[in-house]
């Protein structure tokens, strides 16, 4: 009997681990799917494929084509427009939708944050007065920050941003997480910064500079995330695995 085919639609953590543990079981057949936006993504442990479906319809065709019996969206929380393309898609193959989002980060005592609902409405709130802003939200938003040139910019991503910022004062750090707190609270301190931009990822690795902005009673603009899809959702690569046997392995 041939096995259940699953693809994963990678680019985390939680995405990485998941396709670790499905490589080590032998009742499924797996594939990850990167969309390249990494310059030297990291070697994955089952399939790979890189690269844009052309949307939903091309997504559609490629689980047709490659009679994928499970989709799990494991993308970045914030990647929208490929969650949109893959809720899209399964509803026209039938084929199952699983989605794998790491929980939220929750504010704790102590913690000074501006929720805001977009990169573009963060931008706004950080005021006319020039501040010294850390920008921890990837490169492929950052653009929208030309709109506020009267701040000085720290910017934090994997990869260059490109094209780069026409911003008259600013310094990039190119680094892949995680992050520790206390490197955080030195990078911090160091630079001055009055505020950080971040958006609510969720998880460990990019937490350092959460909780190091606690302590040093730092403003954080977190930019919350949509509501998701109405799709079936898990928060664990264990209860991804528990929902994956109950879903592909009696068959």
């Amino acid at each position: 009997m041939e096995k259940p085919r699953i693809l994963i639609l990678g680019g985390t953590t939680e995405a990485r681990e998941l396709a670790r543990c499905l490589a080590e079981d032998v009742r499924y057949d797996t594939a990850i799917s990167l969309a390249g936006r990494t310059a030297d993504p990291r070697p994955q442990p089952v399939k790979t494929r890189i690269g844009g479906f052309g949307g939903a319809d091309g997504l559609a065709h490629f689980l047709r084509d490659e009679n994928i019996a499970l989709l799990v969206d494991a993308t970045h929380p914030f990647a929208a427009r490929i969650s949109h393309n893959a809720a899209e898609a399964v509803q026209r193959t039938g084929t199952r939708l699983l989605a794998l989002r790491r929980p939220e980060w929750q504010p704790e005592p102590g913690d000074r944050w501006t929720p805001v609902e977009s990169v573009t409405e963060a931008v706004h709130a950080l005021g006319d007065v020039p501040r010294r802003v850390f920008l921890a939200i990837g490169r492929q938003e950052a653009f929208h920050f030309e709109a506020a040139p009267q701040h000085s910019y720290i910017i934090r991503s994997v990869d260059p941003v490109t094209p780069p910022l026409d911003l008259p004062d600013q310094e990039a750090i190119l680094a892949t997480g995680p992050f520790a707190q206390a490197d955080e609270a030195t990078l911090l301190e160091t630079r001055r910064i009055d505020v950080i931009v971040a958006k609510n990822s969720g998880g460990s690795a990019t937490y350092g500079k959460i909780a190091a902005a606690r302590r040093l009673g730092i403003e954080v603009i977190m930019v919350e995330r949509r509501k998701p899809a109405d799709v079936s959702t898990v928060g664990s690569c264990d209860e991804a695995l528990d929902r994956i046997a109950h879903w592909l392995a009696p068959a």
